[in-house]
């Protein structure tokens, strides 16, 4: 067993906590949303961590995300889920964004490839360990494939339903690590509809996007990993593709626990909330001042994974957003093609379409003058380019013929 879950250890976790109303509620129990209907937030005895955990012994821990063990919810070792979670590394991309402080946090290198195995894991261990015996979901793609795999691990049966143009690939590997999945004509909230429905009935548990606590926990790690990549400091500004907003949460939630540790200092960096144009609610609700936004219709975008018309999380990315001085930023599709291809062919990294969105909002930051060429920077790729179409590739040659070598 990985030696970051050697053995259990006492639970720093002291109470769930509404987003909106700050009412609290017994950390042992199931629950999905608050009575307000809005995300619960895990709290930590931080002060307990402090003196339990200096930082520097850390660096004698493998570098995965059980690294992070008090920071995390899981109480007893017999309920971890894994497969593999490794820290991910940040790619210089000084090619394609023009600047050598550049970085792709590429996630792609995750289990089931992208960034949902960090919130699965933290879920369906939670799950597990709250007796959970069935779920069901709503997903673009890659949220399904990660709950898929974890859940079929544990043995907690799964249900999971995507719109029917979801990307093909992740359909199949949905089915192929043991979920029943259901093709759904509609956008991802429509199928969100059915798993509450199915909810409210008592078939499942719910598991879509922030209507469970513990999803925030495991994307939260992205913050504290970035931390300790960069020598216990932040950026200065981070691009994150933003659909549901789990991990871009996750992360300002993580920075405000690390300067309570005395880990890091105040400083934060500028947040870029990045949508696609087709599809951007946190975007208008932002530029219009709102603090939740409504829903988009007629989504569309080939960006699936940020094809979210509303999220329940809205007032908590939107607050991140302002309160460190950052931006929502919306990019047309054109756009985004663009940098997954300048991105593939001038720096060798494959990014996935909603990686693509946030080179391509930062190349617009850019001209904006939101952020400065020699500033330090983060970009997120959330999932493999492998997952996606590529485009075509078919030249041939004939052995048997004449071969013109100044033409290869």
């Amino acid at each position: 067993m990985n030696d970051n879950l050697s053995a259990d250890r006492p639970t720093f976790v002291t109470h769930l906590e509404c987003s909106l109303t700050g009412e609290c509620y017994a950390a042992e129990q199931l629950y999905n949303l608050s009575r307000a209907g809005r995300p619960l937030l895990v709290r930590y005895d931080l002060d307990a961590v402090r003196a339990a955990v200096p930082r520097e012994a850390l660096a004698a821990r493998a570098t995965d995300l059980w690294r992070w063990r008090e920071l995390l919810p899981v109480r007893h070792t017999r309920n971890v889920v894994s497969l593999g979670e490794i820290e991910t590394p940040l790619i210089p991309i000084p090619g394609s964004s023009g600047a050598p402080t550049v970085w792709v946090k590429d996630e792609g290198r995750l289990p089931t490839g992208s960034f949902k195995a960090r919130g699965l894991v933290m879920a369906v261990a939670m799950a597990k360990e709250l007796g959970v015996t069935r779920i069901a979901m709503p997903t673009n793609g890659n949220a399904g494939a990660a709950l898929a795999a974890y859940a079929t691990r544990v043995g907690i049966e799964t249900i999971v339903f995507c719109p029917d143009d979801t990307p093909e690939v992740n359909v199949r590997e949905i089915a192929a690590q043991g979920a029943r999945v259901w093709r759904v004509n509609g956008l991802i909230d429509d199928c969100g509809a059915i798993v509450g429905k199915g909810a409210a009935e008592g078939r499942w548990f719910d598991f879509s996007t922030l209507k469970e606590p513990y999803r925030i926990e495991g994307k939260k790690t992205m913050g504290l990993e970035l931390a300790a990549q960069l020598g216990w400091r932040l950026p200065k500004a981070i691009f994150y593709p933003t659909g549901g907003g789990t991990g871009l949460i996750g992360m300002w939630k993580a920075f405000e626990e690390l300067e309570r540790l005395g880990w890091i200092g105040p400083e934060r960096p500028r947040m870029f909330a990045v949508q696609a144009a087709g599809c951007a609610p946190i975007v208008r609700a932002f530029e219009a001042g709102e603090e939740h936004a409504e829903r988009w219709e007629d989504a569309h975008t080939i960006a699936a994974g940020i094809r979210v018309p509303r999220a329940v999380g809205d007032f908590l990315i939107l607050r991140a957003v302002r309160e460190s001085g950052g931006r929502a930023v919306a990019v047309g599709d054109p756009a985004i093609v663009k940098a997954v291809d300048d991105c593939a062919r001038r720096d060798g990294l494959l990014l996935c379409p909603e990686g693509g969105a946030t080179l391509a909002a930062y190349r617009q930051a850019l001209r904006d003058r939101l952020v400065d060429e020699d500033e330090e920077v983060v970009l997120f790729n959330c999932a493999t380019g492998l997952k996606y179409p590529l485009p075509a590739a078919d030249q041939r040659l004939d052995r048997h013929g004449a071969i013109d070598f100044d033409v290869l």
